[in-house]
């Protein structure tokens, strides 16, 4: 897998999430206790959040973290192609 590929998908996986919930990086920011700008950085790939970080955002996306790091690591197999 190409370096930085998977943190890049991981942020379009937070991105899309989130949008799919109709909410901003603000909410989202409100919802997992996270600085508004952290978000985006992670929604960037500027930032590699830790696995609690990613389980905040999980929570506050209303998805398991698993399904979450699997929608990210299918959309970096597909990056790959």
């Amino acid at each position: 897998m190409e370096e930085g590929l998977l943190g890049k998908s991981f942020g379009r996986a937070v991105r899309s999430k989130r949008i799919a919930l109709g909410i901003t990086q603000e909410k989202l920011a409100e919802l997992a206790d996270l600085h508004p700008t952290y978000i985006s950085m992670v929604e960037r790939a500027v930032r590699s959040p830790t696995l609690e970080v990613c389980n905040k955002l999980a929570n506050a996306l209303e998805i398991e973290l698993s399904a979450l790091i699997s929608e990210a690591t299918a959309l970096a197999k597909k990056g790959q192609d």
